[in-house]
């Protein structure tokens, strides 16, 4: 039997989980369901739960670069991820990578500055 080593990855994610990822509130994500045609969870029809996939996470994440980080108002941010989501993509990606490597030499420095 082959090992998994994504084992830990969900197939589905709550709502509550989606909005604790971003620090964002339950509310604020259905609002952009509204706002973003693209953003469409999966309902389960019993009780209308919201199930977000991986690539409905990654949707959020372009949304959130673009509105809370970027501060694009929101008829912006859908333009621009109608007209061109694979640019969209890359730059958030980008950016997350730069923050990540901001709060390292963050670490870094007071690290350094510990020693002293």
């Amino acid at each position: 039997m082959a090992l998994n080593p994504n084992k830990d990855v969900k197939l589905y994610y709550s709502i509550k989980e989606v909005a604790e990822m971003f620090g964002l509130s339950e509310s604020t994500l259905r609002f952009w369901e509204k706002k973003f045609p693209q953003l469409k969870p999966k309902t389960v029809s019993s009780n209308k739960v919201r199930q977000y996939t991986s690539a409905d996470i990654d949707l959020v994440r372009q949304i959130y670069s673009l509105v809370k980080v970027r501060g694009f108002r929101l008829d912006s941010a859908r333009k621009l991820l109608t007209q061109n989501p694979s640019g969209v993509d890359k730059n958030a990606e980008i950016l997350e990578r730069l923050i990540n490597v901001r709060e390292g030499l963050k670490q870094l420095k007071q690290q350094l500055g510990d020693m002293e």
